[in-house]
């Protein structure tokens, strides 16, 4: 019996070798036209998911971090260069056999590389919030989770590539694949600002655009008769994903209520920012993407220093422009003003708007000055709208974030006041918040360069608010001023008549080096703005 166990063994070895001898002779099937189209399908897909998914790293990382520019660029740049190291491990993906056999191995790969995608997509950007909340590294962590799924996603199109090479040839398969790719990217890079973002927020966003690759895997799997039982996983994946969509939402929240010394009692996502309102006691403090807007503990202080010196200093204060200050608190000292016939306010964004008119804390604080018929409320950006307006203005109070981004520099751009200029009356008076004195002095230095560099007479002040320390606004006219005539004739809190006579008289540690002129071209001020005292700033 023993001798025929060599005989025996030499038997099956001939028997497997006549089976893959026939399966190497089997006739070459092409792809069908549908398994085609569903290919580059899933081509257009990879990529539009793949940009979704970097615009959404770089716009939570310059939610938490503010540096909008660096965020964009180690979010995006890094996911870019992730790419190209995902690119070159795909070569490393070997497949054996002859072209059929290949090309199911290349879609079997595809398929796990869209399955561990899905999920990273949609639970990693939460990881990456969850490491701010807790204080931790967070430019590592959005390096690492960039170089994730950047390497993931730079393996998808050299796979796709490679499988229609063996259908046909490497001209078409690269004219198809990368038409399809940049038609993909247009598609993602539009559909998560205009849709995804405003509509779902950022963590159900990212799990629905997670959920795309294992759908993806499931349609194709349904196409591809051997490889019909990744279905399952697909199909398991993308559900789960869906239904995680609406969690997000609670889960987030839960880590974010950790980010603020008090309770949370409303909370809005908007288009541009997400607006939180906290109240402790009598406290009540409104956020914009984590950064301190007010405390109704002390508020009354920078408005009324904000509003009250550029009306005393007009000889008929008729018509103000108040631009930016969405929460009427502003809005609410003009109004004090009996001359007042005109108010125009313009704010980008509604919910700001909104929020501040129906909430019972905001709508008592601002004493529901929105609502006041002398005001009108215009939803706009107020560095498109401003200047394109057809009349002009006795004041101007310019109530802008600080500039501590790219895209809110503009707002105190040399070309800005520059287009803003015609709409200032003859005798009136411009003046803008201007950052802290003490800890940012060149953010301030820089306003007043900038508007003395459009021929106005620039005057910068400073008041102390509790909330944020000494603070700084900028008045500007065209001609000088005299504080000692001033009068105040409306009710106020902080503000008095002989204060506000020598409110110009500056501390002496608050002097101003040399600075650039902020322009368009060049917004030095985003420098001054994230380097302050503390960094070496010589005054």
């Amino acid at each position: 019996m023993d001798s025929n166990h060599p005989k025996a063994a030499d038997v099956i070895a001939e028997e497997t070798k006549a089976s893959r001898k026939v399966q190497d002779d089997r006739p070459w099937v092409p792809l069908g036209r549908s398994q085609r189209n569903l290919l580059l399908a899933a081509t257009a897909v990879c990529s539009a998911c793949g940009l979704a998914v970097e615009l959404l790293l770089g716009t939570l990382a310059s939610y938490l971090v503010g540096n909008q520019a660096l965020a964009y660029g180690v979010a995006v740049g890094g996911f870019l260069a992730a790419m190209g190291i995902g690119s070159y491990l795909s070569r490393f993906l070997v497949t054996e056999g002859d072209r059929s056999q290949q090309q199911e191995q290349l879609l079997r790969h595809f398929m796990q590389v869209e399955l561990a995608i899905a999920p990273l997509s949609a639970f990693l950007p939460l990881g990456l919030f969850a490491i701010f909340v807790v204080d931790g590294p967070l430019w590592i962590g959005l390096s690492l989770v960039t170089l994730i799924l950047g390497t993931l996603a730079g393996i998808e199109i050299p796979l796709l590539t490679r499988i229609f090479e063996q259908d046909d040839g490497v001209k078409d398969a690269i004219a198809g694949v990368l038409a399809l790719d940049y038609a993909g990217a247009l598609v993602g890079s539009l559909a998560f600002p205009v849709i995804l973002l405003p509509w779902l927020g950022l963590f159900p966003s990212a799990a629905i655009i997670g959920a795309f690759p294992a759908l993806m895997v499931v349609i194709l799997a349904q196409n591809f008769p051997s490889l019909r039982s990744w279905r399952i996983w697909g199909l398991a994946i993308s559900l789960i994903l869906i239904g995680f969509a609406p969690l997000a939402i609670p889960l987030s929240n839960t880590l974010e209520n950790n980010l603020y010394d008090a309770p949370i009692i409303a909370r809005v996502r908007s288009p541009y920012q997400r607006i939180v309102l906290t109240r402790w006691r009598q406290d009540v403090r409104l956020f914009l993407d984590g950064d301190l807007q007010l405390s109704t503990i002390d508020e009354y202080r920078y408005h009324e220093a904000l509003v009250h010196p550029a009306m005393s200093a007009t000889p008929n204060p008729k018509r103000v422009l108040l631009l930016g200050a969405g929460d009427g608190m502003a809005a609410r000292e003009v109004l004090k003003w009996p001359q007042v016939e005109r108010l125009l306010l313009i704010d980008l964004d509604p919910e700001v708007v909104n929020l501040s008119r129906r909430h019972p804390f905001l709508k008592r604080v601002n004493q529901e000055s929105l609502d006041n018929p002398r005001l009108e409320v215009r939803i706009a950006d107020a560095f498109l709208a401003a200047p394109a307006l057809d009349e002009q203005f006795d004041v101007i109070i310019a109530d802008f974030p600080d500039p501590d981004r790219a895209i809110l520099a503009k707002l105190y751009a040399e070309g800005f006041y520059r287009r803003l200029l015609p709409r200032l009356a003859s005798d009136g008076v411009l003046v803008t918040q201007a950052s802290s004195s003490f800890f940012a002095p060149r953010v301030m230095a820089c306003i007043v360069a900038t508007l003395e560099s459009v021929g106005l007479s620039v005057h910068p002040y400073t008041v102390q608010v509790p909330s944020f320390g000494p603070w700084g606004f900028v008045l500007a006219s065209r001609e000088a001023i005299h504080p000692e005539t001033w009068m105040l004739p409306v009710e106020t809190r902080f503000l008095t008549q002989p204060l506000l006579a020598h409110l110009f008289d500056l501390p002496a540690d608050i002097q101003f080096s040399d600075v650039e002129v902020n322009r368009l071209s060049r917004p030095a001020i985003v420098t001054y703005q994230t380097h302050n005292r503390w960094d070496g700033f010589e005054l």
